[in-house]
C-alpha cells in the first residue's frame, strides 16, 4: 500500500482572515487564493494607490496652509456673504479620508507580503471613488478661488524637505522585505527583472533627492542676519477685533516694532480703520442701521461710524477660536470697541514709537472725495503729528506730489518691480505676499538697500524660513505666536547636512542588499529542502475559472482534504505522523 504524506493539523490563522476579511469580505479559508491578481482587480490596486497618493498631497496641503486659514474664510465670507470656518469641515473630511485609503492600503500591502490575491471588495470600490472624486473636486475649487495657496507646497518643503526625505527613504527601504519576497518566489525571469528596476528606480532616486532639496536654513549660523521685526497685523486680531484701538494695544504688548491697518474714508472725508467693503461682519450696522447694512463703509459719516460697535462680533464669532483664552477684563474691554480712525492709530504709533503701514482703499466714483482721498489721508498723517519716519505710505496715485508735501515719509510699494523702477520712484521699501519674493530676490533686493516685509506670516516655520532668506520684517496676525521663537526653528549646516544625508543613504542600501540576500537565502533553503506538505490554505480553487458556485467549491476542497483518510491513512495515524499523542 502506498502511504501519503499525512495532511497537517490546521491552525486557525485569525490575523490573515482579519485582512483578507476586512479588504475583500473573505472571511473563510476557502475563499482566499494564491493565485495571481486579475487584471481588473490590479486596475483597482493602481486606482487605489493613486487616491492615496493624491489625498497625501492634499492632507498635506491643508496642513501647511494653516498659516493662511483666516485669508480662506474670508474669500469664502466674500462668495456667501456669511462668516463661517469653512476650513474644519475640509480638514475632518480629510483626515477621514485619508485615514480610510491609508488602511485599505496598508492591508493591501499585506495581501502582497502575504502572496494572497488582491480582490477588493466593492462597497470599498465605492468609498475609493468617493474619495477620489470629492479630492478632485476639492483641488479643483481650490484652484478656481485660492490658487496662489499651491505656492504654500514647495515653500513649506524648504523647511520639512530634509526631513521628509529622510520619512520617504525609510518608508521605501521598508517595502524592500515585501519587494524582496515577490522577486524570490516569482518564478517568471521577467517579472522580476521589472520588479527590481522599478523598485531600484524609485530607491535610488530618492537617494539623489537631496541634491535638489534648497532650503535657507542649511547654512552657516554666522551668517545669520538678525531676527525679522513683526508688523501687527490689524493689531493682534486673533487676541482682539481688528483694526480696533485695543488690537493694536495688544499688538504693542507683544513687542511687535510696527502695526498694519487697513484705511477708508467717510462720505465726510476721515479717513477710519476697515478690511471689508461692508461694516456687516465686523460691527452691529444690522442692528444700528437695519436699512444700510449692505451699504458701501465708506458711504457713512464719522459721526454715524462712531455709534457702531466693533467688539461684540468678535466674541460672538470667535474666528481664531480663542475667546476662551481671553479674561472677563479683556472681554469686557472687547465688547466695548467702537470703529477706529487712522489719526487715532497714528497717534498711538507715534506714542509707541512705532512704525505705521495702512493700505489705502480709494472711495466709489460718486463718492465725495473719490479725488481728493489722497490728500484727505496725507492732511490727516500730518494733523496726527506723528514722525514721517515712521509712516509707510504705499498708494501708488500721485507718489511724486506725496514726496514732495512729506518727503519724510516712507514710500512703500506693494508690487513687485524692477529694481530700476524703485529706485526711480524713490521707493525703499516694498510690501509683499510671502509666496512673491523668493531667498534670490529677498538677497537681491537686500542688496540694492530696498527692504521687504512679507505678509501674512503666522507659523513659526515659515518665519523661521524667512528668517534665514534674510527678510527684514514680517506682517502678522499671530505676534504672540512669533514671540516665542527666538531662534529658526533648525539651522544646519551644509556640511552636516550632506554628513546625514549620505549615512542615511548608506544605511538603506546596506539594509535593502541585507533584505534581498536574506529573502533570497531562505527561498532557495526553502526549495532545496524537498519538504512538502499540505496546507489547507493553499488548497484553492479559481472561482473565475470553475464557474461553480462556492458551496461546490467548499465541497470538493473537503474532497480534496479528506481523500487522504480514505487512501488508507488512519486518524490515529495522522497525528501519530505528526508528533502527537492520539
Amino acid at each position: 500500500m502506498v502511504k501519503h504524506q499525512p495532511l497537517q493539523v490546521y491552525e486557525r490563522q485569525l490575523c490573515l482572515s482579519c485582512i483578507t476579511g476586512i479588504y475583500g469580505c473573505r472571511w473563510k479559508r476557502y475563499q482566499r487564493s494564491h493565485d495571481d491578481t486579475t487584471k481588473w482587480e490590479l486596475l483597482w490596486s493602481i486606482i487605489l494607490l493613486f487616491t492615496f497618493c493624491l489625498l497625501l498631497v492634499w492632507f498635506y496641503f491643508w496642513w501647511e496652509a494653516h498659516n493662511d486659514y483666516n485669508e480662506f474664510n474670508w474669500f469664502l465670507y466674500n462668495r456667501s456673504g456669511e462668516w463661517s470656518d469653512g476650513t474644519v469641515p475640509i480638514l475632518a473630511t480629510t483626515a477621514a479620508g485619508f485615514t480610510y485609503i491609508a488602511f485599505l492600503m496598508v492591508l493591501a500591502l499585506c495581501h502582497v507580503a502575504l502572496g494572497q490575491q488582491l480582490n477588493l471588495h466593492w462597497l470599498h470600490k465605492i468609498g475609493v471613488t468617493a474619495a477620489l472624486l470629492t479630492t478632485v473636486i476639492g483641488v479643483i475649487s481650490v484652484n478656481q478661488t485660492w490658487g496662489q495657496e499651491w505656492d504654500v507646497i514647495p515653500i513649506s518643503l524648504q523647511a520639512t524637505g530634509p526631513f521628509l526625505h529622510i520619512g520617504a527613504l525609510a518608508a521605501v527601504t521598508a517595502l524592500s522585505w515585501i519587494v524582496a519576497g515577490q522577486v524570490a518566489r516569482s518564478e517568471k525571469t521577467m517579472f522580476q527583472v521589472v520588479v527590481v528596476l522599478l523598485y531600484l528606480s524609485v530607491l535610488l532616486g530618492l537617494y539623489v533627492v537631496p541634491l535638489y532639496i534648497s532650503s535657507p536654513c542649511i547654512m552657516d549660523p554666522s551668517t545669520l542676519k538678525q531676527r525679522p521685526d513683526v508688523i501687527g497685523h490689524q493689531g493682534a486680531p486673533m487676541l482682539a477685533p481688528e483694526n480696533t484701538l485695543w488690537s493694536f494695544q495688544r499688538a504693542l504688548q507683544m513687542n511687535v516694532t510696527g502695526l498694519e491697518a487697513d484705511v477708508a474714508i467717510s462720505v465726510d472725508g476721515v479717513p477710519f480703520l476697515m478690511h471689508d467693503r461692508t461694516l456687516r461682519r465686523t460691527t452691529d450696522v444690522g442692528k444700528v442701521f437695519p436699512d444700510r447694512h449692505m451699504e458701501d463703509a465708506s458711504s457713512f459719516n464719522w459721526t454715524d461710524l462712531r455709534q457702531l460697535n466693533a467688539g461684540q462680533w468678535f466674541l460672538k464669532d470667535d474666528p481664531f477660536w480663542t475667546v476662551h483664552t481671553l479674561s472677563s477684563r479683556e472681554k469686557r474691554l472687547i465688547a466695548n470697541q467702537s470703529v477706529c480712525s487712522l489719526e487715532q492709530l497714528l497717534r498711538l504709533a507715534s506714542y509707541h514709537n512705532s512704525t505705521v503701514v495702512f493700505r489705502l482703499r480709494r472711495p466709489p466714483p460718486e463718492h465725495p472725495c473719490y479725488d481728493s482721498w489722497i490728500n484727505d489721508t496725507l492732511q490727516a498723517v500730518q494733523e496726527s503729528g506723528v514722525p514721517q519716519s515712521l509712516v509707510m505710505w504705499t498708494p501708488d496715485e500721485h507718489r511724486a506730489q506725496v514726496r514732495q508735501l512729506a518727503p519724510g515719509l516712507i514710500q512703500t510699494s506693494v508690487e513687485k518691480r524692477r529694481l530700476q523702477r524703485l529706485h526711480l520712484d524713490g521707493i525703499s521699501r516694498l510690501l509683499l505676499r510671502y509666496n512673491q519674493a523668493s531667498t534670490q530676490e529677498i538677497g537681491n533686493f537686500s542688496q540694492s538697500n530696498i527692504s521687504i516685509t512679507l505678509y501674512t506670516i503666522n507659523e513659526p516655520w515659515l518665519y523661521s524660513v524667512l528668517w534665514c532668506s534674510g527678510v527684514s520684517s514680517v506682517s502678522s496676525e499671530a505676534s504672540h505666536i512669533l514671540k516665542k521663537v527666538p531662534y529658526p526653528i533648525w539651522l544646519m549646516r551644509p556640511d552636516e547636512y550632506c554628513l546625514m544625508w549620505v549615512s542615511v543613504d548608506l544605511i538603506s542600501f546596506a539594509v535593502v542588499i541585507g533584505i534581498f540576500i536574506f529573502q533570497n537565502y531562505h527561498m532557495i533553503r526553502y526549495r532545496t529542502s524537498g519538504m512538502r506538505s499540505y496546507n489547507p490554505e493553499q488548497i484553492m480553487l479559481s472561482a473565475a475559472a470553475v464557474r461553480r458556485s462556492s458551496r461546490d467549491l467548499n465541497v470538493m476542497k473537503e474532497k480534496l482534504i479528506f481523500s487522504e483518510v480514505g487512501n488508507g491513512v488512519g486518524s490515529a495515524e495522522l497525528y501519530e505522523d505528526n508528533g502527537y499523542d492520539y
